[in-house]
């Protein structure tokens, strides 16, 4: 698939796990790419993702809020993007139930802003939306999976967020005749992932039991169930979604579920530790409402030439190698 000359993406949210695997997948099909910070005030780590990359984003960092519908209108006329890549958001599933305003106003409103920013600057522009898995909550088809057509049902507020943002975007696209395509994500991790996500916590956490850091790690619910893909695969269907002649929604995922107690276990027995002896539960780590299983049907994501590069043991091998170097 041709990729134009002097194609100009942007990407909100640049700085998290999938916006710093995208930048690099772009920079390396010859984008110019352009990313969106929210400003905190400890600025030494909000980059720390892209150090390998910094060198070609200097002056295309722009600080911009999702819930600032200026910032973004002033980002999209700096930038002149083809592309728009909406990856910033509230995206811990169970801080949204200790901070549900903020995630419907970030995850929620906030794409609705990006939406009008494109209709009032450039519709023209084509525009990728996380959508996320959590939107089905415990909806499963028949088969044991879901895809696009599994009622949305979610059991989050992270989720009904989620669900506001693709239903709005599908409005948009409708209504406007803009260039928008939702990507269903499932589960998909990295080193780069947040610590306070299971699949990072479990593996930093062994890795530091055997490396005599700590005693134990406390975790929620290990009977929970997910299908868990590596961000770089997941972003190379955003940008796949993209470069077709039409938009449309996809689910991306990998077909294959673990439960969390598959995690520890694989992640402990590569660390010849013995999972039972450091494991604890705490019910502070658990949802008010809990969603039981996710697998997914990537079916029609694969017809244009997807597939996954990682198992589920291969991404967890990385993990384990990251922290084992860095810790």
């Amino acid at each position: 698939m041709k990729v134009q000359e002097n194609k100009v993406a942007l990407i909100t949210g640049i700085n998290g796990q999938d916006g710093s695997y995208l930048a690099e997948f772009l920079l390396d099909k010859g984008y110019e790419v352009w990313g969106t910070i929210k400003r905190n005030s400890v600025a030494e780590n909000q980059t720390s993702r892209l150090d390998e990359i910094y060198p070609q984003l200097l002056g295309k960092l722009q600080y911009a809020d999702l819930t600032d519908l200026s910032s973004l209108i002033s980002v999209i006329q700096q930038s002149k993007p083809c592309e728009i890549y909406n990856l910033a958001a509230q995206s811990h599933v169970r801080i949204s139930f200790d901070q549900p305003i903020y995630t419907a106003q970030a995850t929620g409103i906030g794409t609705l802003n990006l939406l009008e920013a494109i209709r009032l600057t450039n519709p023209k522009i084509k525009m990728y939306q996380a959508s996320s898995s959590e939107m089905f909550g415990n909806n499963i088809d028949k088969d044991g999976y879901q895809r696009e057509t599994t009622p949305l049902s979610p059991v989050s507020p992270y989720g009904c967020a989620k669900v506001y943002s693709y239903n709005i975007c599908n409005n948009y696209k409708n209504s406007y005749n803009l260039f928008i395509s939702n990507g269903i994500l499932f589960n998909h991790e990295s080193p780069r992932r947040g610590t306070n996500f299971v699949t990072n916590k479990v593996v930093k956490g062994a890795v530091q039991i055997k490396k005599q850091i700590k005693n134990d790690l406390t975790l929620g619910n290990l009977e929970a169930t997910r299908d868990w893909g590596h961000a770089k695969d997941y972003v190379k269907a955003m940008w796949l979604m993209l470069q077709q002649d039409k938009p449309d929604n996809f689910v991306c995922s990998t077909g294959v579920s673990h439960s969390v107690k598959d995690l520890v276990k694989y992640t402990f027995d590569k660390l010849d530790l013995d999972w039972k002896q450091y494991i604890k539960t705490d019910p502070k780590f658990l949802r008010p409402e809990e969603l039981r299983d996710l697998k997914g049907d990537s079916t029609k994501l694969r017809k244009l030439g997807w597939k996954p590069d990682y198992t589920f043991e291969t991404m967890i091998d990385e993990m384990i190698d990251y922290w084992m170097e860095v810790l």
